[in-house]
């Protein structure tokens, strides 16, 4: 039996919301970016927004992304967007995981 494939797109787009902790970049996955194994998919998928929002490349971004890459992925596949913002703190690793990729104020 062949494992299937889910090559990229890994992001349908992203756009910009006005929310409680600020602006918000939404960003939407394809199936493939909800579903691959690629071990290059987040750096593939983080490409895709940069070139969608050259602005969101900052590293408290980055980060949240990789958060919501990593867990949202497993918690909740069909969450519709993983929502990042430039307001919140960079913080460890450990810290991104126990806020649930939201550091600094609840999630939005």
């Amino acid at each position: 039996m062949t494992t299937p494939s889910y090559p990229p797109p890994y992001v349908d787009h992203a756009e910009w919301v006005q929310t409680a902790v600020g602006p918000s970049l939404q960003i939407h996955p394809t199936q493939s970016g909800r579903r691959t194994e690629d071990p290059r998919g987040a750096d593939v998928a983080w490409r895709e927004v940069l070139a969608m929002d050259p602005d969101a490349d900052t590293p408290g971004m980055r980060a949240q992304f990789d958060c919501h890459w990593t867990f949202a992925r497993l918690v909740a596949p069909e969450k519709p967007s993983w929502n990042i913002e430039p307001s919140r703190p960079v913080v460890t690793e450990q810290e991104m995981v126990s806020t649930r990729c939201n550091p600094g104020a609840p999630e939005e």
